[in-house]
């Protein structure tokens, strides 16, 4: 019998047909078996975070190209059209002071499957030319199938957590967003334990999806502040 290798996260080289693991090869159950994960699925984690109002700009953007997207109905039509504008929005609303990324490659630790590609990433710092820790959310793009998607999110989770202690700028959560664009769902990663949000939230409460995503940003920034002017 094989020993079994006595490390905290098992090893996820390689899949069936003996390719390197990434970031979309991952199932919610891998994710949780592979990096010794505990799941809470049972909370409505953002009843209590108010809604943002949306600038005229993305209200303007919306109005076009909802009915753009849904009739292209493509992950990347969805993307462009909808996911961006949104991040785009949550960037202008901090006043520029994070930095957003779109299709970047994020290559953590190869041995553990931490590579790949990621299809949206926040960063708590304004640096826009190359990915700079902490990250704090990770938003991955599907078509329709959103559960289908929580698994590549985690996974890219615990890669954004790992880079970040890495870079010895952690933070206590990392956030993930699976969306089509029209649907966001949300999660969060503290320590060893992801928690999936109960509720679904639609593009008509953009106001609900924009408190959300601002919520951990403004968080980190006054955070940020408070420490730089005790130094």
């Amino acid at each position: 019998m094989k020993p079994h290798n006595p490390t905290l996260i098992d090893d996820p080289r390689q899949n069936s047909e003996s390719q390197p693991m990434a970031y979309s090869n991952f199932t919610l159950s891998k994710a949780k078996t592979a990096f010794n994960l505990t799941l809470n699925e049972g909370q409505n984690l953002f009843a209590r975070v108010e809604g943002v109002s949306p600038s005229e700009i993305l209200q303007t953007i919306l109005q076009e190209y909802i009915p753009l997207a849904t009739a292209i109905n493509t992950e990347k039509a969805r993307s462009e059209l909808l996911i961006a504008p949104i991040l785009a929005e949550v960037r202008r609303q901090v006043n520029y002071q994070v930095s957003l990324f779109s299709g970047n490659e994020f290559n953590v630790e190869e041995s553990l499957g931490l590579q790949g590609y990621c299809d949206f990433m926040v960063s708590g710092s304004p640096e826009q030319y190359f990915i700079t820790a902490p990250i704090i959310a990770i938003a991955e793009a599907k078509n329709e199938n959103i559960i289908g998607g929580l698994g590549q999110c985690v996974a890219s989770m615990v890669g954004a957590q790992l880079f970040n202690q890495r870079a010895e700028n952690e933070i206590n959560t990392i956030y993930g967003i699976v969306t089509s664009g029209t649907t966001w769902k949300f999660l969060k990663l503290q320590e060893k334990t992801v928690f999936i949000d109960s509720v679904e939230y639609y593009i008509k409460e953009v106001d609900k999806i924009l408190g959300i995503l601002l919520e951990p940003l403004r968080g980190y920034l006054e955070s940020d502040r408070s420490t730089r002017m005790r130094t």
